[in-house]
């Protein structure tokens, strides 16, 4: 019997971005970002690229704008979706060069979960005025506002999920256990295996964790490419996992005016801890 010849791998899809300092008006958001503002040119990996650091820092926005000039909607969803519950999207996209390959993903999509609903809604409205099958089937078939946020993701994963493409993940462990967190990490190898490219924002110690990937860190002095064990995601819930109770006299011995900053630099400027930078992610 013959052998069957695999599909060819035509990935990867986005190989780097520029942005263009003519194009800034550096007094406006997202420009006066210290990150955004002091972007030039940023490679991608070839299977999977992180964006971490901490809230207010631009890794959503970056992302986001990654996702509007690879023709996906910036609420969420694939290429067929164009739509808008409230036009909250900057205008970064409009600033900056993407280099892509000669060859369009058969797949696309921006996924995000503060937004994840609205995609479900559009998928409704689609069907209830469309005359072809109904998109709900490609997630299963039952409505996504029927299930709760994680299992709505999970409905993404598996049944929409093409592997073989582009995709955008702005911080899916928002909805996912730590059980179902890894399982979406090894769907995620899968997909790389056969040529699938992503770009994921996140916290998650737990994705930030695989090992074939390029880990770009947003902080107050710019964008830093890092090691897994450099950041303090991965430091901070190390400290807690191995010692929960002096992590947390640790916690209370700190100055209460020094937990919560309005600030995400007071936060970022505290310098990762470089012993433990042995990691080859």
């Amino acid at each position: 019997m013959a052998r069957r010849k695999s599909r060819a791998v035509r990935g990867p899809y986005l190989h780097h971005v520029e942005l263009l300092a003519d194009r800034i008006p550096a007094d406006r958001f997202p420009f006066n970002l210290p990150a955004i503002r002091s972007l030039k040119r940023l490679e991608f990996h070839p299977g999977v690229t992180f964006f971490v650091g901490e809230n207010g820092s631009g890794k959503s926005t970056l992302l986001e704008a990654l996702a509007v000039g690879s023709d996906l909607n910036a609420e969420g969803g694939s290429i067929h979706f164009r739509f808008a519950t409230r036009a909250s999207h900057s205008d970064l996209d409009r600033a900056l060069r993407l280099a892509k390959s000669i060859f369009s993903p058969p797949d696309s999509y921006f996924l995000r979960s503060e937004s994840f609903y609205n995609v479900a809604t559009e998928i409704e409205n689609l069907d209830r005025t469309g005359t072809g099958p109904r998109i709900i089937d490609s997630y299963g078939g039952v409505s996504l506002h029927d299930r709760s946020h994680g299992e709505a993701f999970l409905a993404y994963f598996q049944h929409r999920f093409g592997s073989n493409g582009l995709y955008f993940f702005d911080e899916p462990e928002a909805a996912l256990s730590p059980r179902r967190l890894t399982q979406v990490l090894r769907v995620i190898h899968d997909a790389v295996e056969r040529g699938g490219q992503f770009v994921i924002a996140t916290h998650s110690p737990i994705l930030l964790c695989y090992p074939h990937c390029r880990i770009y860190e947003f902080t107050p002095t710019g964008i830093h490419p890092r090691t897994l064990r450099e950041l303090a995601h991965f430091q901070i819930t190390q400290q807690w996992m191995l010692s929960p109770e002096d992590a947390f006299r640790e916690l209370l011995s700190a100055p209460p005016s020094t937990l919560l900053s309005d600030s995400p630099a007071e936060i970022d400027e505290v310098s990762p801890n470089r012993a433990d930078s042995d990691s080859d992610s």
